[in-house]
């Protein structure tokens, strides 16, 4: 019969630590895919250090640089180091805020360069070549070109999409009221192609799905809520073209409307994120085709 083995101080220390941190998190109103993930990062850094004797209160910013270092080695991208030192941060800033810590020994370990990355982008006629090829025959392709004109227009997650209800939408005002991360709510305008499919969709696609009482914005055949995979997989079978998903969608949507002349702060409240940083990821894809198109065209590029 096996025995379930008896946590060390060390371990125990740890583990009553996390589930405080959880708790905190949960307080502030953090997502459950955040939560998770920081469960993950955190986990890792409590074993690494219990094999050393080290409880959470005994970590310098020398052995968080160490610790950083084994993740490294062991083959981590740099984009993965970086999100275990923001996890480390978060929960440091938690003991400090609960007065067991006089500082954060974490705002002392720097994050590695990350690679640079331009999202993927889809020009403004390859986005209406995708969506006009979506038939309107069936509720479910109805349901698809919703919800895929939505994306496009409003710019949002596959997870924003799947968590619409009927009730988030403003016919009147041609508005989606939206749940975003860590429980923002966003409103967003919804241009005019994207809304007669919803209409079309609510008329002759969902009222079809609809077998019970869901409330859910897009449905299942069977009648439930979509999933996010359910989104994804649909996306691949609508478009048939290699590398297209939800956020494909939602990256040409910022970077259509900075190239039509919007500004990044507005950008940033449509997309709902929490830093002008993040948003300004698509001022490089702005450059970047602006510098394509001086070398093509200037007589001394």
């Amino acid at each position: 019969m096996l025995t379930k083995k008896t946590p060390t101080p060390v371990e125990a220390s740890w583990q009553d630590a996390l589930a405080r941190f959880d708790d905190w998190q949960l307080a502030r109103g953090m997502g459950e895919k955040t939560r998770r993930a920081y469960g993950v990062d955190l986990a890792q850094l409590a074993e690494w250090a219990s094999g050393r004797d080290l409880g959470p209160h005994d970590l310098s910013h020398r052995e968080l640089r160490h610790f950083a270092g084994v993740v490294s080695e062991r083959g981590a991208m740099k984009s993965t180091v970086a999100r275990k030192l923001a996890a480390i941060r978060t929960f440091y800033r938690h003991l400090v805020e609960r007065g067991e810590l006089g500082a954060n020994p974490a705002e002392l370990v720097s994050s590695p360069k990350k690679d640079s990355y331009l999202p993927k982008v889809l020009k403004p006629n390859e986005v209406a070549e995708l969506l006009e090829r979506i038939p309107g025959s069936t509720p479910l392709d109805l349901r698809d070109r919703a919800l895929l004109e939505l994306a496009y227009a409003a710019g949002l997650r596959a997870e924003e999409l799947v968590n619409l209800d009927v009730g988030n939408l403003d016919a009147d005002a041609e508005e989606v009221r939206v749940e975003g991360k860590g429980g923002r709510t966003r409103v967003v305008p919804v241009g005019e192609h994207a809304w007669r499919a919803i209409d079309r969709y609510m008329a002759r696609g969902r009222t079809v799905l609809n077998t019970g009482e869901s409330e859910a914005l897009f449905l299942s055949k069977s009648g439930r809520r979509l999933s996010t995979s359910d989104i994804r997989r649909r996306l691949r079978l609508q478009t048939r073209r290699a590398g297209v998903s939800p956020h494909t969608l939602r990256h040409s949507f910022a970077t259509h409307l900075l190239e039509g002349g919007a500004d990044l702060r507005t950008i940033q409240e449509l997309l709902g994120h929490s830093s002008i940083s993040t948003t300004q990821t698509y001022t490089r894809v702005e450059s970047k085709r602006l510098k394509k198109a001086y070398a093509r065209s200037h007589p001394r590029a």
